[in-house]
C-alpha cells in the first residue's frame, strides 16, 4: 500500500486547508492512504471532534492520527506573537513525528510527507527516513516569492523591517514598504522573526512546493518564482500551483457542526451585480500605511476599480497576542460595509477604502486576518 502524510499545524483553518489537499491527491490517486497528522496545542483552537468524524466517515481512505500531547508553558516564551509559540511547539514534536513516521512506514510506502509551513522542523526527520518531503503553501504566490527572498533581504542590512524607512524590491511583486512586513517579522531580534527566516531558507530545500494559487492569478509571482530569481543563493525547487482548493462544503467551515444552510458571505455574492472577485488574506495582518499607486497591478491586469472590505475587526491594542482562550473568530462584514470609491463609510471605513486601482489606509492602522478585493470591470 501506498501512503501521503500530511502535518499541518495546529487550528482549524491549517487543518482544513490540508484535509482538501488531502481530498485532491485521492482524487488523482485514489489507492493511496492519506493520514493526517493532528498536533494538540496548550491553547484552545476550537472543536476539531465533530469535523474529523464526518471526514473520516465520508472519506475512508483519510484517517487522523493525534501526536502525544507536548506541556508547553505559555509563559515561558517572551515573544509577543502566537506563531512563535506553534513554530515551538512542532520543533518538539520531532520526536512523537519520527515515531509516528516509522509505524507508518512498516505498513505501507509513504510516498511523500507534505508539511506546513510552520512545520519547517519536521524536514530533518523526514530525511533522515528517506520519506520526501514538500511544503503545501497556503497563501498566494506572491508571499511565498517574498518568504524564498528572505534570506537575501536579511543578508543586505543589520535593521529591522521596523526601522527601515525603504521599499523592498521583490522579484515578481510590486515595491513594499519594510515597515509593512507582517507583524511577527518587524522586529529581528524576534523568536518569531528567527522562526520565520529558518523557514525560509529549508523551504527551498524540499523536494517541491504546493501552493493553493493558480498561474493566472498571480502570473509574475509565478513566473519569479519558476525563473529561480527569488532564491538568490539556491536552486528553486519545483512549485506546483493546485489552486483554488476550497472547502466545497459549507459545514466545513467552523467546528464542524451540523452546518446545513449557505454561508452569509456566499449568499451576499450570489445577490451582488459585480461578478469579479478575487481573494487577499493577510494571515498575519498587514499594516497599510500608504496608498499603493499604479494600475492594480498587485491583484491583476486591466482592473478599473477595486474595493476592499474586512471580514474582521480591527484588534484592540489591548488584547493578548494569544492566550488559552484562543484567537476569536471571523465574522462576514455584512453588505452595507462595502466600500464605494473614496466613501470612507460603513465598518472599520476610515481604515481601509478604495478608489480606481488603488488601496489606501487613510489612519495606517491594521487590518486584519482577511480582506475581500472586489474588482469591477
Amino acid at each position: 500500500m501506498e501512503s501521503v502524510v500530511l502535518y499541518p499545524s495546529p487550528g482549524m483553518g491549517h487543518l482544513i486547508s490540508m484535509v482538501e489537499l488531502g481530498k485532491l491527491i485521492l482524487k488523482h490517486h485514489p489507492s493511496f492512504s492519506i493520514t493526517i497528522l493532528i498536533v494538540t496545542p496548550p491553547y484552545n483552537t476550537g472543536s476539531t471532534a465533530p469535523y474529523l468524524s464526518r471526514i473520516s466517515s465520508t472519506f475512508p481512505s483519510i484517517s487522523f492520527l493525534h501526536l502525544p500531547t507536548i506541556s508547553l508553558p505559555l509563559d515561558s516564551f517572551h515573544s509577543p506573537h502566537l506563531e512563535t509559540l506553534v513554530f515551538e511547539l512542532l520543533r518538539l514534536n520531532n520526536p512523537n513525528l519520527h515515531q509516528v513516521l516509522l509505524s507508518i512506514s512498516d505498513r505501507s510506502t509513504v510516498r511523500a510527507l507534505i508539511i506546513d509551513f510552520f512545520c519547517t522542523a519536521a524536514l530533518p526527520v523526514a530525511a533522515q527516513l528517506n520519506i520526501p518531503s514538500y511544503y503545501f503553501f497556503t497563501s498566494g504566490a506572491a508571499f511565498l516569492a517574498f518568504i524564498l527572498h528572505l534570506p537575501f533581504i536579511h543578508n543586505q542590512t543589520t535593521k529591522s523591517f521596523k526601522d527601515l524607512n525603504i521599499n523592498l524590491h521583490i522579484p515578481g511583486i510590486p515595491p513594499l514598504l519594510a515597515s509593512d512586513m507582517p507583524k511577527p517579522m518587524l522586529d529581528r531580534e524576534d523568536k518569531a522573526y528567527e522562526f520565520f527566516l529558518d523557514m525560509s531558507v529549508h523551504l527551498p530545500r524540499s523536494a517541491g512546493i504546493i501552493i493553493n494559487t493558480f498561474e493566472a492569478l498571480e502570473p509574475r509571482a509565478v513566473k519569479a518564482i519558476s525563473d529561480g530569481l527569488c532564491v538568490v543563493d539556491g536552486l528553486t525547487p519545483p512549485i506546483f500551483c493546485i489552486g483554488p482548493l476550497i472547502a466545497a462544503d459549507s459545514r466545513s467551515y467552523g467546528g464542524g457542526g451540523d452546518g446545513g444552510g449557505v454561508p452569509e458571505c456566499l449568499t451576499w455574492l450570489d445577490s451582488t451585480k459585480t461578478q469579479r472577485f478575487v481573494s487577499v488574506f493577510w494571515e498575519l495582518g498587514v499594516v497599510l500605511r500608504r496608498t499603493v499607486e499604479g494600475d492594480s497591478n498587485w491583484v491583476g491586469e486591466e482592473w478599473e476599480e477595486v474595493h476592499v472590505v474586512s471580514t474582521q475587526p480591527p484588534v484592540r491594542r489591548s488584547e493578548p497576542a494569544f492566550s488559552a482562550a484562543g484567537r476569536p473568530g471571523s465574522e462576514f462584514s455584512s453588505p452595507r460595509w462595502v466600500f464605494g470609491s473614496n466613501q470612507g463609510e460603513g465598518f472599520c471605513g476610515e481604515d481601509v477604502g478604495a478608489s480606481g486601482g488603488r488601496v489606501e489606509s487613510r489612519l495606517g492602522r491594521l487590518v486584519c486576518d482577511s480582506l475581500r478585493v472586489e474588482l469591477s470591470s
